[in-house]
């Protein structure tokens, strides 16, 4: 009898625990549902016909599949050197951040550094307090760098969170002992970092090398404040000038009598769809950069965040 009850018992539980994960499973597919349906919305819109996105035609698949709006944007001079510039501004700024960072998160995870903890805090204060937008364009202007496209690469050096992150990863995950023993052969600090320390941080540089990116990549903010050359733009900020500028040619023909009714509602659905075109344009890199960074991701940040 007790053998029977305890059966009973293990065939109730593995009821309930089938049950509880067909629950946890429904809501990660519910979740990542509403997480992806806003990008999957964006390549069926501006591939289908403007008429039917306007008219709520595509809501779950094309509707008149068109190209119209990427040649709309294609057509656009500015577009292909935004394009390069935001490439440009990415990459030469990834490295010149990288450079300054792990070198410094490196030497801030050494117990033994004198005055690390102040040094720390020095940087753990510029994460709440900043000179303010006036006194940095200041700054810039005595500089040189306004209007000069090195702004987008040497403007920010270090940001202060991915260097506490990459140097908690430093202090928790490379045991001392291999640095101990590195020093008995007479290793210097030099070559206990670049033997020791970066080929075993493989996912904390691929994080922060994806944060890095990220940041560059959609700088739209420091392009619009500080850049007024047109050719010295980055791809956001010429996405946005022609969606500005699309718009307002509605608007002056709107104001013009003469203008043809259907000709003025075309362009009007057209703008609408370059929209969610913009939208995936100014995407994609960094769509196609992040699965070759994926399986670092969660453990770098993980690993880097949490311990300590």
């Amino acid at each position: 009898m007790p053998a029977f009850t305890h059966r009973a018992n293990a065939i109730r539980q593995d009821r309930i625990s089938r049950i509880y994960t067909a629950i946890v499973y429904a809501l990660i597919a519910i979740l990542t549902l509403v997480i992806t349906y806003p990008l999957y919305f964006c390549v069926i819109a501006s591939f289908s016909n403007p008429d039917a996105v306007v008219q709520g035609d595509t809501i779950f698949w094309f509707k008149g599949f068109s190209t119209t709006a990427y040649s709309s944007i294609l057509k656009e001079k500015l577009l292909l050197s935004g394009f390069k510039n935001a490439m440009i501004y990415m990459v030469f700024g990834t490295i010149y951040n990288m450079a300054l960072t792990i070198p410094a998160a490196y030497v801030l995870s050494k117990k033994d550094l004198p005055g690390g903890k102040g040094l720390l805090w020095f940087f753990f204060l510029t994460m709440y307090i900043s000179g303010g937008l006036i006194p940095t364009y200041m700054w810039y202007k005595d500089l040189g760098l306004v209007d000069n496209p090195l702004v987008m690469i040497i403007g920010t050096g270090v940001s202060a969170y991915n260097m506490i992150v990459a140097r908690q990863f430093f202090s928790t995950s490379i045991p001392d002992t291999l640095y101990e023993a590195a020093e008995i052969d007479g290793a210097s600090e030099l070559c206990k970092f670049w033997r020791i320390a970066l080929p075993l941080s493989k996912p904390i540089l691929a994080v922060i090398t994806l944060y890095y990116a990220f940041s560059k990549w959609n700088s739209y903010y420091t392009s619009l404040i500080y850049l007024r050359k047109q050719s010295y733009w980055p791809l956001q900020l010429v996405l946005r000038q022609l969606l500005i500028s699309s718009e307002q040619m509605v608007s002056e023909m709107a104001t013009v009598n003469s203008a043809d009714p259907d000709y003025l509602i075309k362009r009007i659905y057209l703008v609408r769809s370059m929209k969610y075109a913009i939208i995936l344009v100014s995407s994609l890199p960094m769509l196609i950069l992040y699965p070759f960074v994926q399986k670092y991701f969660t453990k770098g940040v993980m690993v880097g965040a949490i311990k300590g």
